[in-house]
């Protein structure tokens, strides 16, 4: 036994507990005392039958992934499974919390499964580009068959307890007290052994599986975890389990030091990190029940729907009955769809509708405690709306504003009660996209920028600190890989070339693509906001901004970068576009040139690193993994690729100091080289 590991005893039941906080993580320490309290129970003739159940909040919510890059240290999980299903006593694993990876793999050993209502199960762990290792793939199809347990473990889904019992994931499911029910259970079990393994696996339709197959590769984007998964899955049905459970502990060794894998465990652990900050320790949350939001348009909306879904009262206001009335559509809508398809029941909806109120009066938003300002990306019209919120909102209510690049402190300066604003950029659709830039102004108090991360949490966003600068991380980084992309079109490529092999290295869109879907107005206006201070002498390309003089402002207009039919949505290339590019090289004495994709792949990934650099050494980020955390969470950035800290570092100092040089010879005047110190330090974990 170890200290994370204790029996207790009800009689002739053994209670094994695994007391290892906070999650009771699979640890070495865990493995090696569940090892010992088997082999004690096993050769204690007055103990009939076991039960395996956690301390604290939850079983066990995963392995220890610290462990993950050190020598292998034994024992392994499947060892420890393995002396249960050859204990000779029946074991029952008794779940609460959540039981997830290992932890789930640990109760299919068992002879079964009881839990406790709200729990949730599941095997997650293509997320961090691995299989099951312990028996996953072979012990699941024996409960739910090929195709279901295909689709559950490519999916890495998160089953609660109802829906767990109703696949037979899980035996019991109860509401009272879990271990005196997981004890009678076990003593119900007798003497008998109920075990997975012993079990055959359901035949199955192989239209079914190879349907299956089809979506998870498709949702998993064909990374070498969902193959190995789906193989390790369709091999259960042929071989038998013994070989069955080698091959998938081959896949999971080969896969757990594989590069996909190391980049997962680095955003893991700097999400982890991102969530701790020293100097906010001390600073408690204001409550917030009631927030309010100004602008009832597509972000707007999106606020709302989020802070609906996150149980708070929400007062929607907008300037007009009209532009009220479409807002308010947008978010009935909304849900009258997430009931259509089954994603939600007409009750919930109903609560959630309730929970709004709309209105053009803003004496509405008096009562709230957060009014967060969602309207057009303009100063002057951000500067009016917090002085109309300085008369009206109630003392100590936090007052944030949505802005994507603006200048916090200038908005704030509107107000009488800077130390009450702060920043909350949401991502588009906001109800959707998990991350949240949580922006500290420099006025901006402690607990209301607590706040602001607390609010963030309840809503399920991943919220991110970052300080007040232009563009704050994401969209500061976005927009140097965009200028890079932008003078690779100068210099000899298209459009649909450098989107091509950007999203052939994994981005979900290429930047001219996005650019074309948001709009390319957004960032014209931003660019002739900064004409005055721009530096002269600076490289800047003129393509974006007579695409915009000609009216071409992206899918809304029909034509952008790109040609759009079909209602938008099909982009084709347009020669007129072509020509406009080679007019504007020739203009600059530009000799075009061939860029090959690796190029591409390189100067668009290097500014981005560089960019990300210089942020650090300013303090806008706090710590280099947050680079990583808004470029995979909002921007499209493939998960599997780490972000570009993880790049930076996988790169070296020596290379990643001569592919600076290299890119800044091609940046021109206005280009600053970053020094990548900042990039190079100790990962998060």
């Amino acid at each position: 036994m170890t200290e994370a590991i204790r029996i207790e005893r009800d009689g002739d039941v053994a209670i094994i507990v695994i007391d290892n906080p906070p999650i009771n993580a699979g640890s070495v320490a865990v493995r090696r005392g569940l090892l010992a309290a088997i082999e004690e129970i096993g050769q204690d003739a007055a103990i009939r039958a076991a039960v395996v159940i956690g301390a604290g909040k939850t079983f066990v919510a995963g392995s220890d992934l610290r462990e993950f890059d050190l020598p292998l240290q034994e024992p392994q999980l499947p060892a420890v499974i393995a002396a249960i299903e050859s204990c000779g006593k029946p074991v029952v694993a008794a779940l609460h919390g959540a039981a997830l990876g290992g932890g789930f793999e640990l109760a299919l050993g068992c002879d079964g499964r009881i839990t406790l209502a709200g729990t949730l199960v599941g095997l997650p762990e293509v997320s961090l580009g691995i299989i099951p290792g312990a028996g996953g793939t072979q012990r699941l199809p024996r409960i739910v068959g090929i195709p279901t347990a295909i689709r559950l473990i490519a999916s890495g889904e998160r089953v609660p307890a109802a829906k767990a019992l109703a696949l037979g994931l899980v035996d019991e499911v109860v509401d009272g007290a879990l271990r005196p029910a997981a004890v009678a259970f076990a003593r119900r079990l007798g003497n008998g052994r109920a075990l997975l393994r012993d079990r055959e696996v359901p035949a199955a339709d192989d239209g079914k599986v190879a349907a299956a197959t089809r979506d998870a590769l498709k949702l998993g984007r064909n990374r070498p975890a969902i193959r190995a998964a789906v193989e390790a899955v369709a091999a259960a049905a042929r071989l038998p389990i013994d070989e069955g459970l080698a091959r998938e502990r081959a896949a999971f060794q080969e896969l757990r030091v594989s590069r996909d894998a190391r980049a997962l465990r680095h955003l893991f652990f700097a999400e982890r990190e991102s969530a701790r900050h020293p100097d906010l320790a001390d600073a408690v949350p204001r409550k917030v029940e009631r927030i309010g939001v100004v602008g009832a348009g597509t972000m707007g909306t999106g606020i709302a729907i989020a802070a609906l879904d996150g149980g708070f009262q929400v007062v929607l206001v907008e300037r007009d009955d009209a532009a009220l009335a479409r807002g308010v559509r947008r978010i009935a809508d909304h849900y009258a769809g997430r009931v259509a398809v089954g994603k939600l029941d007409e009750a919930a909806a109903a609560d959630r509708n309730s929970r709004l109120t709309a209105g053009t009066d803003w004496t509405l938003l008096s009562g709230a405690d957060l009014v967060i300002e969602a309207v057009f990306e303009e100063l002057a019209v951000k500067q009016d709306v917090f002085r109309r919120l300085d008369a009206v909102a109630r003392p100590g209510a936090v007052l944030a504003s949505n802005t994507s690049y603006l200048d916090l402190d200038a908005i704030a300066a509107a107000t009488t009660r800077p130390r009450d604003v702060i920043g909350l950029h949401f991502f588009s659709p906001a109800n959707v996209m998990r991350l949240l830039e949580v922006v500290r102004g420099t006025a901006s108090a402690a607990d209301a920028l607590a706040t602001g991360l607390a609010v963030g949490k309840r809503l399920g966003k991943l919220p991110v600190l970052t300080a007040n600068a232009f563009g704050f991380i994401g969209n500061r980084i976005y927009a140097a890989y965009r200028r890079q992309c932008e003078f690779m079109i100068e210099e000899g490529a298209y459009p649909e070339q450098v989107d091509a092999a950007l999203e052939s290295f994994g981005f979900a869109m290429g930047p001219f693509a996005v650019a074309d879907l948001s709009g390319l107005d957004i960032a014209w206006r931003m660019r002739q906001a900064q004409a005055a201070t721009r530096d002269p002498q600076a490289r800047y390309v003129t393509i974006p901004d007579r695409l915009c003089e000609a009216g071409r402002l992206g899918r809304k207009t029909g034509a952008g970068y790109y040609l759009y039919a079909d209602g938008g949505r099909g982009r084709q290339p347009d020669p007129v576009v072509r020509d406009l590019i080679d007019r504007a090289s020739a203009e600059k004495g530009i000799a075009r040139r061939p860029l090959d994709d690796d190029e591409i792949r390189r100067r668009a990934l290097l500014a981005m690193m560089n960019e990300a650099a210089l942020l650090l050494a300013e303090g806008v980020a706090a710590r280099p993994g947050d680079v990583d955390l808004v470029l995979t969470n909002g921007y499209g950035f493939p998960r599997w690729e780490g972000g570009p800290v993880f790049l930076a570092r996988e790169r070296g100092r020596a290379a990643l100091e001569r592919d600076l040089d290299w890119l800044a010879g091609l940046g021109g005047p206005g280009f600053t080289r970053a020094d990548p110190a900042p990039l190079l330090g100790h990962t998060p974990g």
